[in-house]
C-alpha cells in the first residue's frame, strides 16, 4: 500500500546521526552536509517506487552535489523480514549504480525515527543551517517512471534553497512503500 508522508514543516531543524555507509565508514550530517545545503533521501533497494526512479535520482543528486548541497541516502528497513536491504545489498547496489553519494544504513531504525521518515522515497532537504525547506516528490512518478520530460521538483526545490535558503511554498508529497518497521 503506498503511503505519504505530511507536508513541509518549514525551518524543522535536522537531527544528527552517525551512521555507517556500505563500507563501514560513520557519517554524520557535518560530513554530508554540501556548503549550500543538504539532501537526506530514505531510500531501500527493493521498494518498487524507488526502483522506478533510481536514475533520475541518482542524476538530479549528483547534479545537486555539483552545485553545492550535500546528499546521503538512508535504508532504515527490517533487513530480517527484507533481506534485499542487507548492507550487503545495498553496497552492491551502490556500486553496480556507482553513487557519489554515501548510502548509509540504519540498523537501528532510530534516524528514520528522529527524522519522522514514512516511506521509500521520502525526501528532506535542508539549507546550509539544517533547517527543512523541502519534503516533497522527486518528480510525477510512481510505481513506473513519470514522463520522460517530467518537471524535476526535487532538484529546483534544492536549487533554489541552494541560491535563496528558501524551498518552494507549494509541495507534492512523495509517495512510495512504508518504512519497515521492525517488530
Amino acid at each position: 500500500m503506498a503511503v505519504s508522508p505530511p507536508v513541509c514543516d518549514f525551518g524543522w531543524k535536522a537531527p544528527d546521526f552517525r551512521l555507517p555507509d556500505t563500507s563501514g565508514r560513520l557519517w554524520s550530517l557535518d560530513d554530508i552536509r554540501g556548503p549550500k545545503g543538504l539532501l537526506i533521501m530514505f531510500i531501500c533497494n527493493h521498494c518498487p517506487y524507488v526502483q522506478a526512479i533510481l536514475d533520475r535520482l541518482q542524476r538530479d543528486a549528483e547534479a545537486l552535489m555539483e552545485a553545492g548541497i550535500g546528499v546521503a541516502a538512508i535504508s532504515s528497513n527490517d533487513v530480517e523480514s527484507y533481506p534485499e536491504d542487507s548492507p550487503e545489498n545495498m553496497a552492491r547496489l551502490a556500486a553496480e549504480r556507482g553513487f557519489h553519494f554515501p548510502y548509509l544504513f540504519d540498523e537501528t531504525q532510530a534516524v528514520a525515527k528522529a527524522y519522522d521518515a514514512i516511506c521509500t522515497p521520502d525526501f528532506f532537504g535542508f539549507n546550509a543551517d539544517y533547517r527543512l525547506q523541502y519534503r516533497g516528490r522527486l518528480d510525477a512518478s510512481g510505481r513506473t517512471p513519470g514522463p520522460v520530460d517530467a518537471r524535476r521538483e526535487l532538484y529546483e526545490a534544492m536549487l533554489s534553497v541552494a541560491e535563496t535558503g528558501e524551498g518552494p511554498r507549494d509541495q507534492i508529497a512523495s509517495m512510495g512503500c512504508s518504512i519497515k518497521w521492525k517488530e
